[in-house]
């Protein structure tokens, strides 16, 4: 059975929303390990006395990152895994409460108690998003106290921002912005499409915190 012309442009706007989405879920990802990969760097280099003995701190420092509890979901990312904190070596030194507690267990109860742990794991994982949404809710709020409205409407001239690459021959002496741009269409999410002068409409809309009125 052949296949009519008219149904092949369907198929690539699937396609190409397919793509767009799993790029867009890419950069998410990418965007968490980096964030995660920071942190590990920071605290690895407070540790090292040296540069060429980080990776004999490196163990440390993941010990001290996946057992620290993080502001955005409030538990620890230990937790989150296994459904329990972990046991600090100091705690086998010096016992603490909580081993002195598990020591007197019997070893049937001490089971069904970590089953229960194990079940109510999901839930305790539901608890750390909305915790993360709440968070994110909160950071918002706060940012946004600071922002200045910019009045821009549709049709204006604009200057675009200019992210700063990762190698650029040129240093310091680099653009911050480029343009001017033309305002086509502005979005109620705080965005807007934008067009060259030559009418060359982007693809994806840019955010207004990154555009600036242009004045000829």
């Amino acid at each position: 059975m052949f296949q009519t012309h008219s149904s092949r442009p369907s198929r690539i706007k699937r396609h190409s929303s397919k793509k767009k989405k799993r790029t867009k879920k890419k950069r998410k990802e990418k965007k968490k390990r980096e964030a995660a990969n920071k942190n590990i760097k920071s605290i690895t280099s407070k540790m090292a006395r040296r540069y060429t003995d980080w990776h004999e701190k490196l163990p440390f420092a993941l010990w001290a990152y996946r057992t620290s509890i993080r502001t955005s979901t409030g538990a620890t990312p230990y937790s989150l895994v296994y459904g329990m904190e972990a046991v600090l070596p100091i705690e086998l030194e010096v016992p603490s409460l909580r081993v002195l507690a598990e020591c007197k267990v019997d070893e049937a109860d001490w089971l069904q108690e970590r089953h229960e742990e194990l079940t109510l794991l999901d839930e305790k994982r539901l608890r750390a998003l909305n915790h993360v949404q709440g968070y994110q809710k909160r950071i918002a709020r706060a940012y946004n106290k600071k922002v200045r409205p910019r009045k821009i409407v549709k049709g204006d001239l604009v200057l675009k921002a200019l992210r700063k690459a990762v190698h650029d021959p040129r240093g310091k002496f680099r653009p911050s912005w480029s343009g001017p741009y033309i305002v086509k269409t502005l979005l109620s999410g705080g965005a807007a499409y934008l067009m060259d002068l030559d009418g060359v409409e982007f693809t994806e809309p840019v955010n207004l915190d990154r555009l600036k009125k242009y004045y000829a």
